[in-house]
Formats: C-alpha cells, structure tokens, sequence
C-alpha cells in the first residue's frame, strides 16, 4: 500500500544560525550569524483506504505565548484539503513537544499512537528541571493523559508497523520518546524525521540542534534514519524550510503545503 503525503506548514519563527546548532558552522562564527528560520509542520498520510495525521501543532495561545507566528490554525490547514478534523481516526504524535502535540481536542475521534518512553519522560522526574521540561506545555501533557484514561492511545515501545505501509521506529535524543515515522510512497519509503533532525545541515555536518536529551543517541538516530529510508532523498526534516522549496506545492490557493511523495526538485 502506498500513500500520498503532505508536508502542511502552518507556522513559522525568525532564528538565527547560532540558536540552531550545538558548535559554529565549521567554526566560522560569521555563518553562526546568518538568518536561519524555523517551519513548523504538520503531516498528512492519505490512501484508498485510511488517512493519517502525524502530529497535530499548536494554536493561537501557544504561539502568542512563545512568540510564533501562526499561519494557519492546523485544523483549519486539514480543512483546506478536505480532512474535516473531526473525522480523523489515527494520528501519530512522534514526541509531546509543544509544536507537535497540542489542539488535541479538535481531534475528538482520534486514537493516538505515542511512544511508551515519551510519556514516561513527560510525565516523570526529568520534567521537574525546568530546562527539560520547557518544550512542553503541561496542559498538552493532560489533555494526553486524559486520552490515556479515556482508551484512546495506543503505545508502541520502539519499532512499530501501525498499518500496511506506515511504521514508527525509536529515534531519540532530541527527546526521550521521539519516534520517526516511515511511509511507503510511488517514490520508495519516505522518512518522516520530525525531531530527530529539525533541519537538513544538522544530519548533513553532525551537528546537534541544541534541544536534545542525549546527543550520542542524536546521532545514533541519524543513522538510524538513514537505515530506514531509501535515500537521503527520503529524509524530511522536522523544521527546515528547505522542504518548502524542494518539494512540488499542494495546488491550493488556502493552504501551503508541499507533497513529499513526489521526488524533491534538488
């Protein structure tokens, strides 16, 4: 089974190249200062038989309070191409980050597929220090608890075939729990990396985005990321805006987002 997939850009923050690598570029600090902006992604996974939403964003309060800039609300995004919210009955959350798993509620029909060590690391000793726990917003942290009590998370602990042509696999680092997410397309098996590599320059020179729990798993998961996909081609990172540019646009006037199943330009 082969699906088509949507990278869905419904945010995105002004950065620096400094605030996005562990060490300067090839030690040169004037690279270090070069703009370097962030995109903010949801992903959608259709075919004949299922849809799929990795990941479901954040809104209006959470970008206001983290200083984002909020293109679209994500729900309204799936809305442009025809996914009513609602009708959604599989998302995948590869880590309960702030930018990856809020707006739960707008998915009242979905069960959630997540990591067994993503929960116990969101909800266990390491949040007590205040740099671990600020990706998260705790709210975002209940509101998956409560789906938890409720039946509707399915956890994984590791490696993972949710669906013909859909797995998840163990890649952490960035944070405890983070899972990629593999996907068969007409172009071979697509790597969703999401955290595990927020830009191509952070896999492509080994350097570490800054937001990581354990950097030697960082970079055992990059190599894991290329075992898994069929090429350096078939790796899509979490944040780069580089992803706009290289893949073809969804034709949609109301929405930005670009299809992964179909080879890059570069």
């Amino acid at each position: 089974m082969t699906y088509e997939v949507l990278a869905i850009r419904y945010a995105t923050h002004a950065r620096f190249a400094h605030e996005n690598f562990i060490f300067p570029p090839d030690g040169n600090q004037d690279a270090h200062d070069t703009p370097m902006p962030m995109d903010y992604f949801v992903w959608l996974l259709r075919s004949e038989e299922r849809t799929i939403l990795v990941d479901t964003g954040f809104g209006e309060a959470e970008a206001c309070a983290r200083g984002r800039v909020l293109l679209q609300h994500p729900g309204d995004a799936l809305r442009a191409v025809g996914v009513e919210p609602g009708s959604v009955t599989d998302v995948i959350i590869t880590h309960l980050h702030y930018d990856h798993a809020g707006n739960l509620p707008a998915f009242p029909a979905a069960r959630f597929h997540l990591q067994d060590a993503e929960m116990a690391f969101a909800t266990g000793r390491c949040m007590c220090h205040g740099r671990l726990r600020n990706a998260f917003a705790v709210e975002d942290v209940v509101e998956m608890v409560r789906r938890v009590y409720a039946g509707r998370v399915r956890f994984t602990d590791g490696d993972a075939t949710l669906f013909p042509g859909v797995s998840v696999h163990l890649v952490p680092g960035h944070s405890r729990g983070l899972q990629c997410v593999r996907v068969e397309t007409i172009r071979g098996a697509v790597v969703l990396a999401s955290d595990a590599a927020h830009y191509y320059a952070n896999m492509e020179t080994g350097n570490p985005y800054p937001i990581v729990v354990d950097v030697a798993a960082m970079a055992e998961s990059w190599a894991r990321l290329h075992e898994l996909a069929e090429s350096e081609a078939h790796i899509i990172p979490g944040h780069d805006p580089l992803v706009m540019a290289r893949y073809p646009r969804l034709d949609r006037p109301d929405v930005e987002a670009v299809q992964l199943h179909v080879p890059p330009s570069a």
